[in-house]
């Protein structure tokens, strides 16, 4: 039945429009009963992680479950005290990793609820503000200027807005929707008010179907994962396979039960399953900092992925502009530049459709709000407005597209007005043209459709642009300095594409390009093609997605920067994806980070935290395996000259608790950010893990076998073993993230003194543990005497100095032939870019904390 008209304010501040509507929407038994039936608008699942995934990658991996299964034969053997040391250290590393994720996981969960858009709707016949998952089938829905559409819709009544749709096309014009009209999920309302049904809800609407498959879960690994990964790997392959034979060893040898599963926990312990907890950490507490600068990260390790990052594509609509216009020039005809503003200003003063042009113009043409006579608003199908105001002659004044008022101007106005209006548009520059008709007129014929005034005169030509979002300019010019290629990828006219990225300062390598030139290359040309220009414009999202994806096949590391439905595809394919928190629902869904401010100043503090990251997982790299290096070497060399065992397994949970347990996630949150870190790291591991492991492995033997050669106990040489092993693993912490320069082997980077308060506390540990009789006894460590102590606090020493001075010398790169450049860094040639990037001069040069140049070059 017939429901009566539904009042809804308008967004502008000028009374209250009237929606007519053939509902007054649903009740809230209504609502309720549709979502029962599975009428509801469910949100895309969250791409962050769950808390099983948190607890089953924290708890349940292969090295644990078979530490654990070790533990639980050694309490069958009666060893309590090892099992519980042995499991301890494990369990410790486990419950620090889950703290420091869940609590991560805690804070970005209640910034993306206070970040999700709202909707608004109309339930029993009152407007009420909801969360777009509570939509349902049928729900009326109100839009106005500003509002993003959240489900499909048809426009009710006789409602009308502009929408933009460049989010679903990438087309940045408006599009008029009117009564009985469809709207698309993931457009905005640009103009007007109006009232709409959902039709299309939850996986049916269009944002989730062109979405088929995106939001699946996206596990893209980074290098540095991939390469701590292999590492593992091939870590547990060595340590099953060494403890395979030290075990068949030791039953052909008659060992008791209990001594072989001891040695098996020993071994076992080189695995490093405490490496994926350090990166946990690292991720989770990058994750938070950047919560807090603006940007929300929903892929754990976004963070660092965009440390890897050297190609940038880039959206044009809504992504490099805000969508925001701002008046660029204002060309007068017969009349003077005030005079024009001034009527201008006037015009754009008085009409009550306020929408985005209008407040460009009002934000620099100053005017008075006139009473009306009459007034036609601005419409698609029209491509003009007009106002006539009360207390003038009468003669109309009208602002609309050249083309569209053309044909009612005198011949010499209109060649003048099209030859302006060409060179402004060539520019990519939005045009107007503000006319006054000749003599008083209606603007209505007598049916009350809109009429265009015969006679009219030019007034001025303005031009408006899209403004580009704060710190774009800057911020892409130093992604170019660091050998980033920038590329703009655009569903827009190329004009409009090519204006934009010249004033962002990118240049158009190989001139611009478009979505039919695309179509036409396959395979290996494509990547070519992808690598010779820049700006791609009229493309299509599948073509978006092609080129992403030809960009990866030709080895490099894509980010993609998108905000509508078109660019899912493409996020979904790059590398790295980020979305603009004012962008679509659908966006946001697949982006592994979310600029929660739409600003892209996030981006530089998100590459620094990524290096930062990036230095804490090298400094990490380097004690994990310079431990598994050093007893992998101790435990084969002691087996060759027959010395024994070297280490019992709680010797070997104290070892691992106070040199890589707790250091490794300390070190992972003090690091520094450190450019270009990510080029010499495999070098650089080299550099430090071979030289340590290695001088390490022989002082440790050397100790070893002279204590048995003493005569006394295996218990004593084992006990001064462990002393030594501790001392010089917490002087490998001090090298690893050097305090000052005088502490690094070769190193450009330090740390500063965060490391001394870490490493003190941990030393300290262990004088607690060795002070006291019944805590050396519960570590094995009964043996050992007051000049154990100081023998082996002096062959640290002796140790500490003689590495310094190998890492210093390079002795190491020396006799393997390697040549090096000061540092620890690749020549330039090893790293030199692809075509299409640029690189800082020094490759020790950081443009993130120096300030921009004053006319930043072109970006290739």
């Amino acid at each position: 039945m017939d429901r009566p008209a539904l009042l809804l304010p308008d967004a502008c501040p000028y009374g209250v429009r009237v929606i007519e509507a053939t509902s007054i929407g649903l009740s809230d038994r209504e609502a309720a009963e549709r979502r029962s039936r599975g009428l509801g608008n469910p949100l895309p699942p969250a791409t962050g992680r769950t808390y099983w995934e948190i607890l089953r990658d924290n708890v349940f991996t292969f090295v644990n479950g078979v530490i654990f299964v070790m533990g639980l034969a050694l309490v069958a053997l009666g060893q309590w005290s090892d099992a519980l040391v042995s499991v301890g250290v494990v369990t410790i590393n486990v419950v620090v990793g889950l703290v420091q994720e869940v609590r991560a996981k805690r804070v970005l969960d209640r910034i993306a609820l206070l970040t999700r858009p709202r909707a608004r709707v109309i339930r029993d016949g009152a407007e009420r503000e909801i969360d777009p998952a509570d939509v349902v089938l049928g729900d009326l829905l109100v839009a106005r200027p500003g509002d993003q559409i959240v489900v499909d819709g048809r426009i009710a009544g006789t409602g009308h807005m502009d929408v933009d749709e460049s989010f679903v096309s990438g087309e940045s014009e408006p599009v008029a929707k009117g009564g009985g009209d469809e709207v698309l999920s993931g457009s905005f309302c640009l103009a007007g008010t109006a009232a709409y049904e959902a039709i299309r809800v939850g996986e049916a609407s269009y944002a989730n179907r062109i979405t088929v498959g995106a939001r699946a879960p996206r596990r893209a690994l980074t290098p540095l994962q991939r390469q701590v990964d292999l590492v593992v790997r091939v870590i547990l392959f060595v340590a099953v396979s060494f403890g395979i034979i030290l075990v068949a060893s030791a039953v052909i040898e008659g060992q008791p039960a209990v001594e072989v599963v001891r040695l098996a926990v020993v071994v076992l312990g080189l695995v490093p399953n405490g490496l994926f907890v350090a990166i946990a950490a690292a991720y989770a507490m990058g994750a938070v900092r950047m919560a807090t600068k603006g940007a929300l990260v929903q892929q754990t390790n976004a963070v660092e992925s965009l440390s890897n990052v050297d190609v940038l594509c880039l959206d044009k609509t809504g992504t490099l502009t805000s969508g925001r216009l701002v008046l660029e020039a204002l060309r007068p005809f017969h009349v003077d530049e005030s005079i024009a503003r001034r009527i201008l200003g006037d015009v754009v003063a008085s009409v009550t459709a306020f929408d985005r042009t209008t407040a460009a113009v009002a934000r620099s043409c100053e005017g008075r709000r006139l009473p009306l006579a009459d007034e036609v608003s601005f419409t698609s199908e029209l491509r003009w407005s007009a106002l006539a105001f009360a207390d003038q002659d009468g003669s109309p004044l009208l602002l609309g597209a050249p083309e569209a008022l053309r044909p009612r101007l005198t011949m010499g106005d209109a060649a003048d007005v099209e030859r302006v209006s060409s060179q402004l548009a060539e520019r990519g520059l939005r045009v107007l043209l503000l006319a006054r008709a000749q003599e008083p007129t209606a603007l209505r014929d007598e049916a009350g459709r809109p009429v265009l005034p015969p006679h009219l005169v030019p007034i001025a030509v303005v031009a408006l642009r899209d403004e580009l979002r704060p710190e774009v300019r800057e911020t892409l010019s130093r992604f170019a300095q660091v050998g980033v290629a920038i590329k703009v990828i655009s569903g827009d006219h190329p004009e409009t594409v090519g204006a934009i990225a010249t004033s962002a300062g990118i240049e158009p390598l190989g001139g611009i390009v478009t979505g039919a030139d695309i179509e036409r290359i396959e395979g290996d040309g494509l990547r070519q093609f992808a690598a010779e220009h820049s700006i791609f414009a009229r493309v299509a999202p599948h073509q978006k997605e092609r080129l992403v994806q030809a960009m990866r096949e030709d080895g490099r590391y894509v980010a993609m920067v998108g905000d509508g439905v078109n660019d899912v595809p493409s996020l979904k394919r790059a590398d790295l994806s980020i979305a603009l928190h004012g962008g679509t629902q659908a966006a946001r869904a697949v982006a592994d980070l979310v600029l929660l401010e739409d600003s892209f100043a996030a981006l530089p503090v998100a590459f620094r935290e990524g290096q930062r990251i990036l230095q804490g997982m090298q400094d990490v790299l380097r004690l994990f395996l310079t431990r598994i290096t050093f007893m992998a070497l101790l435990i084969a060399a002691a087996a060759l000259v027959d010395a024994g065992f070297p280490y019992t397994p709680k010797q070997t949970a104290l070892l691992t608790l106070l040199t890589v347990g707790i250091p490794t996630i300390a070190l992972a949150a003090i690091a520094r950010p450190t450019p270009h870190v990510r080029e010499r790291l495999v070098r650089s591991l080299i550099h430090f893990v071979v030289p340590a492991a290695w001088s390490l492995a022989l002082v440790a033997l050397l100790t070893f076998v002279a204590y048995s050669a003493l005569g006394d106990s295996i218990e004593r040489a084992r006990a001064e073993l462990t002393a030594l092993s501790i001392l010089c693993g917490l002087m490998l912490v001090v090298f690893a993230a050097p305090p000052t320069r005088r502490w690094t082997g070769g190193e450009e980077s330090v740390s500063g003194w965060p490391t001394v308060a870490l490493v003190v506390p941990l030393l300290g540990a262990f004088a607690w543990v060795i002070t006291d009789p019944e805590r050396r006894a519960f570590f094995d460590l009964g043996a050992l005497q007051g000049a154990d102590l100081i023998a082996a606090a002096a062959a640290c020493a002796l140790w500490a100095v003689v590495l310094r001075w190998m890492w210093r010398q390079r002795l190491l790169e020396r006799a393997l032939g390697i040549a090096e450049e000061r540092g620890g860094e690749p020549s330039r040639s090893a790293i030199a870019p692809k075509a299409g990037t640029s690189r800082a001069a020094d490759p020790r040069e950081d443009p993130w904390s120096s300030p921009p140049a004053a006319h930043p070059r072109p970006l290739r």
